[in-house]
């Protein structure tokens, strides 16, 4: 079975790049596509084990490598130009454009969805407003390009045979913007490395990148709120300095850390604060398998990863008033660590890949079946 593995991009080691970790630790086989592919060479030999993907001429384009998000309205026909005809098995993991590939009748493409293209519905106007791109006539020219680029969402995910969702969240997205069905299965977590510690310290923690739909800005302001509690920062990104001109004295921000310190953060703080609407979210689950509880925002993914009273809390709005009462709830609360890691447990690598190779193995069959039939 000749196999092609899609990404949308790669230029950091995130979440959707753990899941194809875990694909190629199932398969080493994978010939890869992604439209850019910009990673360094640690990142590389973990994500992809050492090879590098083919990519569209995007990779080639002026700034592609700082911002290739510039060249949306070229996603489409970048996507298009792979030639995949030769797979038998076409794998892809998509939030955004990776699922549009190419595919022939006969061709088996199953699509790994973190969620449908974020900029294009769910987060539109806070792209827009990110981008500079809300006012005047390069709004009306984004808005044109994203309208543009639905339809063409829509269409394409005719191409995929079957959905794999990330989560149920997902799967009722799959459902409303591509009505199609999908299967859910949760994305890999390393609880393995996330190690149980009992005794935690006096200190919040929160890591994700800095930019806008994150929220750390509203964590920040939380905080600042409650002098007598500490958080803890970590991240970077363009929000960075704003944040950090805002923090009070009880708010330490230490920047970028590498994963030994996110561990060991996460292991000791008394709680995780995560304030994102998460496709999924895979850090609050590395959190809980070091037995911390999450104060969560209460919507998407968390709902189906966080346990009200037991793993953590939800705050229901995303203002800086409700996270502060969360915090001041959870303040009188108790939590037991050893179960917090066993919820957690549900959520590994292992799991993952057990239930992938399943799922493809079988509709592999499947679909050899149907075609050897209609012969």
């Amino acid at each position: 079975m000749k196999k092609a593995l899609i990404n949308d991009w790669y230029y950091v080691n995130g979440g959707a790049e753990k899941v194809i970790h875990s694909l190629n630790h199932i398969w080493d086989d994978f010939d890869h596509y992604a439209l850019i592919d910009f990673l360094n060479e640690t990142d590389r030999d973990f994500i992809l084990k050492g090879k590098k993907a083919k990519t569209s001429f995007i990779q080639n384009l002026p700034t592609a490598k700082s911002n290739h998000r510039k060249f949306l309205q070229l996603f489409p026909c970048a996507i298009e130009q792979f030639d995949l005809s030769e797979y038998d098995l076409i794998l892809s993991s998509s939030s955004s454009i990776a699922k549009g590939v190419v595919t022939r009748k006969n061709q088996l493409h199953i699509c790994y969805c973190h969620s449908p293209m974020r900029y294009a519905w769910d987060l539109q106007e806070q792209y827009l407003q990110d981008s500079g791109l809300n006012k005047g006539l390069k709004g009306i020219y984004a808005k044109y390009v994203l309208n543009n680029i639905r339809k063409w969402d829509v269409t394409n995910s005719e191409n995929v045979t079957y959905f794999i969702a990330n989560s149920k969240n997902i799967a009722q997205k799959i459902k409303k913007i591509y009505n199609r069905e999908s299967t859910v299965i949760y994305p890999p977590v390393d609880v393995d490395f996330f190690t149980l510690e009992e005794n935690k310290k006096e200190y919040y923690f929160t890591a994700s990148r800095m930019v806008s739909y994150k929220k750390t800005f509203l964590i920040v302001e939380a905080f600042n709120e409650l002098p007598h509690l500490k958080l803890v920062v970590a991240g970077s990104g363009p929000d960075y300095d704003a944040i950090k001109k805002i923090a009070k004295s009880n708010i330490i921000l230490i920047g970028h850390i590498d994963k030994l310190e996110l561990k060991k953060q996460m292991q000791e703080a008394k709680a995780f604060v995560f304030a994102a609407e998460e496709d999924f979210g895979i850090v609050p689950v590395e959190a809980q398998a070091c037995g911390t509880p999450v104060i969560a925002f209460g919507k998407g993914g968390a709902l189906e990863t966080v346990i009200e009273g037991k793993t953590g809390v939800f705050f229901k709005e995303q203002t800086a008033q409700s996270l502060k009462e969360a915090i001041l709830n959870f303040e009188t609360l108790k939590f037991n660590p050893k179960e917090i890691r066993e919820h957690a447990l549900q959520f590994s690598k292992e799991r993952f890949e057990i239930e992938i190779k399943a799922f493809v193995t079988k509709k592999h069959k499947e679909h050899q079946s149907l075609y050897a039939d209609s012969l």
